[in-house]
């Protein structure tokens, strides 16, 4: 009997032993499982490619498509489409376009159009709050997100008085003699371009503001004539190099006292042509040389101004043999960050044929219009595509920056230029009505997905085949800008990193895609 009840004692006390533990282990339980890692949430593991189209037939207006998804690709998915109404494609695709974002170029310093006389005046002359609505969609997220503009310094064949009135003018104007000290310099006369690029600047704090002559002061040329139109620098007078140099400073602090820096200048537009009908002055590349390595280059170092000098400013057909005597220049070349480019003869491949020769220099796509010659929607998206937002790229240039940002119905005002160019966007001073012209959908497949600092990656293009793009912006996300000239539909694959998506491009379209590869998306 005692053996029995010493048993029970000890089986009691074994079982309060437990209890005791298994509370104590509980209670420690209770209050150390915040230090247990949570779960990790659930992510849906299904990426897809952004898209937006503009086709010819102009019932796609840079609208946006239903995402794309992004698959392995070795497992490619074939569901792709132009719309969310189509039928899947399971056919093969006609082309592929390989990107290799490990392979890079350029970097990206913006997108936009020249804010010339006329285009203030008629944005100007809009209400107020109309006014407002365009330069946000114009400059914002809210539209095209244009981050920079064309300057023209003192007057060009697109500007006009406060009245709307053909006016030819320079910064310093006077009725005869010299000014060699700039005495008599004065922006009052831009007054209606200063406000509105201020307007501009408020909206878009880094904006880029290029600036380009059309003309010298009418003093400073050779002749008796003293003109705007035409005619060049009086080169027998060593003092006229020295003041024109000094004018260009002026001008640079002028604007950044407003509040608006000066990016870059080009010295001429257009050097090799003039016209006795509007501002305009020719020079050659030898004296382009001698004066930025001689005059303008020393200027700006003596001012402590950073803005950069670049050369040419002039249709592509003529842009080697000039730039090699510019950029050949070595004293003249130490100064010189690059050289400009405009449209209008040549093609796009004489900006690569430039780089290969001076690979240190930066290149420029500065300055293209559409007009009434050519009215057809769908070839002029092509074009434009074609040979300005992608072939401006993949040949070096750093930007692209078309004419004017806005005419009138008539293609003005004007000042003794181009009767039938068109801007970006029409303005209609007589009923307010604004029009967005094909012009504006061509940028804005670039404007509004690329920004600056962006870097151009390499990307595949055969002749014939989808003309094409590629971006990495700051963020990490890629820019794929393509365009089909083509007559019938074409069937493309994008291959980066293992990454795969298709799509069924109209003919004579264009798409942005926008998507993040793999390693952004795990950060």
């Amino acid at each position: 009997m005692i053996n029995i009840g010493w048993r029970e004692y000890l089986k009691r006390w074994m079982i309060l032993l437990i209890a005791v533990c298994c509370v104590g282990i509980g209670i420690w339980l209770i209050f150390n499982r915040s230090e247990q890692p949570a779960p990790p949430p659930v992510v849906d593991k299904q990426r897809t490619a952004e898209v937006w189209l503009t086709t010819g037939d102009q019932q796609n207006l840079l609208a946006r498509q239903k995402p794309i998804p992004i698959t392995d690709h070795h497992d490619a998915d074939t569901s792709s489409s132009v719309s969310s109404t189509q039928e899947p494609d399971i056919s093969s695709s006609a082309f592929t376009i390989q990107i290799d974002p490990d392979k890079t170029y350029q970097t990206m310093d913006g997108f936009g159009a020249a804010m010339t006389g006329s285009s203030a005046h008629l944005i100007n002359e809009l209400p107020e709050e109309q006014q407002e609505q365009l330069l946000k969609e114009l400059f914002t997220t809210e539209g095209l997100n244009m981050d920079m503009v064309r300057h023209t310094i003192g007057a060009s064949d697109y500007s006009v008085d406060e009245t709307g009135v053909a006016s030819s003018y320079t910064y310093d104007d006077i009725e005869s003699g010299k000014d060699y000290d700039m005495e008599s310099f004065s922006i009052e006369k831009d007054q209606e371009v200063v406000n509105m690029l201020e307007r501009v600047a408020d909206l878009k704090p880094d904006l880029n503001v290029l600036g380009t002559p059309w003309t010298a002061p009418g003093w400073m040329k050779y002749g008796e004539e003293k003109t705007t139109n035409g005619w060049y620098l009086d080169y027998n007078d060593p003092q006229v190099y020295e003041a024109y140099a000094r004018y260009f400073v002026r001008y640079i602090k002028a604007y950044q006292t407003k509040g608006i820096p000066i990016y870059g200048i080009t010295l001429q537009n257009e050097p090799e042509f003039t016209s006795d009908k509007y501002p305009s002055m020719s020079m050659g590349a030898e004296e382009q040389a001698m004066f930025i390595q001689d005059y303008l280059g020393p200027a700006l170092q003596d001012a402590g101004l950073d803005t950069r000098i670049i050369a040419y400013d002039h249709n592509w057909d003529q842009a080697v043999e000039y730039t090699a005597t510019v950029l050949g220049d070595e004293q003249a070349a130490a100064y010189i960050d690059g050289s400009a480019f405009h449209c209008y003869a040549g093609d796009p491949s004489a900006m690569s044929e430039v780089h290969e020769r001076f690979p240190d220099k930066n290149i420029y796509f500065t300055e293209c219009s559409g007009g009434e010659w050519s009215p057809d929607f769908g070839e002029n998206l092509s074009w434009q595509m074609s040979n300005l937002i992608i072939g401006a790229p993949r040949n070096w240039a750093k930007n692209v920056l078309l004419w004017n940002i806005a005419l009138d119905p008539q293609g003005g005002p004007t000042n003794g230029g181009c009767e039938n160019c068109r801007g970006v966007v029409t303005i209609d001073p007589d009923s307010d009505e604004i029009t967005r012209n094909v012009e504006y959908y061509v940028l804005g497949h670039i404007s509004r997905y690329v920004r600056p600092g962006a870097v151009r990656v390499d990307s595949t293009q055969e002749q014939g085949k989808i003309e094409n793009v590629t971006f990495r912006n700051p963020d990490g996300t890629m820019v794929l800008v393509a365009v089909n000239t083509g007559e019938a539909e074409v069937s493309f694959d994008v291959v980066m990193s293992g990454d795969s998506f298709r799509y069924i491009l109209p003919s004579q379209s264009a798409a942005t895609f926008r998507w993040k590869p793999k390693t952004e998306v795990e950060r």
